[in-house]
Formats: C-alpha cells, structure tokens, sequence
C-alpha cells in the first residue's frame, strides 16, 4: 500500500519556533489553513506517477492534524478517522520552550535517533524504541484496514514524520540529516508494516506550492538538523 505523510499546516507555535507536542496542541494560523485548504487541488501535481484517489484520511489526535484534514475530507467526502499513536515526538521537560538549551536538547535527541541511535532519551520523555514502536503500530492498523493497492492520507507532525521516515526506509545519515519538511510537505511511502517500507517521493515544500512556505517563522521541522541548530543558537 502507499502511505501518504502529511505534516499539519501551521501554528502559532510553529511562528515562534516553540516546542509544542502535547495534547491537545495548537489550532492553525490564518496561513495554516491557506496551506491545508490548498491541498485538494494540489495534491496530484506534486506526486510522481498516477496514483490512485485516497481511499482514507488519518489524522493523529492532535487538533491541528485534524484541522489540516479537513480540506481534503470535504473535497473526498471522506470522515477523518483519529487514529492515536500518531502524535508528535514528546518534548518532555522542554515543552512549550523556544529557548536556545530546550531546542539544541530537542533538535540533538532527534538527529540520534535519525542516525541509528535510537537509546537516546529526551529528558521527561521516550526514547526513539517507544516512538517507533507507537508510529509502527499505528500504522498497522491503518493498513490492516485497507488493501495493498490502497493509497492512505495520514495527516501527522514534521519531526514524527521525519524521525520514522528515516528509520523506516533505511536512509543513510548523511541522507536523513538533511530532510527537512515545511508545513503540508511530506513523504510518500510504499510497503506495509510487516515487508518494510521504500520512500518513493518526498515534498519539502508545502504540497499548494512554495508560496505557503512563511520564511519569516523559526519553525524547526522545515530546516535539516543542522540549520535548527544555529537558528536556536542565533536566537
């Protein structure tokens, strides 16, 4: 089956480069749902190959995922099914910071579990073992529901997105440090749980064009490993 991965539109905290991962999260800003509704009619211009309408939407219990899908439903007539085990990485003890020492902390655990480490724990959170076992199951179960034909739209979080896209797909370091995934890109997955997963395509930009990307936001999750880094240390 094909898994389609789609990170939320944006946030306030997204605006401020702030760590936001709890439940039940932020709503989108004005341009978040510029970016969600312009999904529709973008999405089949942005993938490789013909690919079949999507035959579900998901989205992780967060609202702003469910916001973001809500375009795309209305468009398919498809009901957003929540589906837990989606969610963000847990910031821990850093939640809701934007500081330099919570974001470099934040930043730092993701690019070692991006890496193979996977015993890396964030401080009063998981380590990489927890979220992948979580995103896995997750998955299962949504492909438990469908055929191998199927293609599913899965609306999730950029670092969760980014996190197991790599581990998933066996990319290289040098590979996975560079992926960076803005508001409403994403990745296009073939497999199932139990073979694996090959990534086929991957959008950086938001999927309704480059023009919905804000480059004044200090959102982390729309630069590589490396830039989140010195934008926490410049700021």
């Amino acid at each position: 089956m094909r898994l389609l991965l789609i990170r939320h539109g944006q946030t306030p905290q997204n605006v401020i480069g702030s760590l936001d991962t709890a439940f039940p999260g932020a709503e989108l800003t004005d341009l978040g749902h510029q970016q969600a509704h312009a999904i529709p009619g973008a999405l089949g211009s942005v993938l490789e190959g013909a690919l079949p309408t999507p035959a579900g939407i998901y989205a992780s219990r967060l609202v702003r995922t469910q916001l973001t899908a809500q375009p795309l439903s209305r468009a398919l007539d498809l009901d957003v099914a929540v589906q837990s085990g989606l969610e963000e990485i847990s910031a821990g003890d850093y939640e809701l910071r934007h500081d330099e020492e919570a974001v470099l902390a934040y930043v730092t655990c993701l690019a070692s579990w991006i890496q193979g480490d996977l015993g890396c724990v964030m401080p009063g959170g998981t380590d990489g073992h927890e979220f992948v076992g979580r995103y896995t199951d997750a998955l299962g179960r949504i492909a438990a529901a469908h055929g191998p034909d199927d293609l599913v739209a899965v609306f999730s979080h950029g670092a969760a997105i980014r996190v197991f896209t790599s581990w998933a797909t066996g990319l290289t370091p040098e590979q996975a440090k560079e992926l960076r995934i803005a508001n409403t890109g994403g990745g296009l997955l073939e497999g199932d749980p139990h073979t694996g997963w090959v990534l086929r395509h991957w959008i950086s930009h938001p999927i309704g064009g480059a023009h919905l990307i804000d480059v004044a936001a200090r959102d982390l999750s729309g630069k590589p490993p490396a830039a989140a880094k010195a934008q926490a240390r410049a700021h």
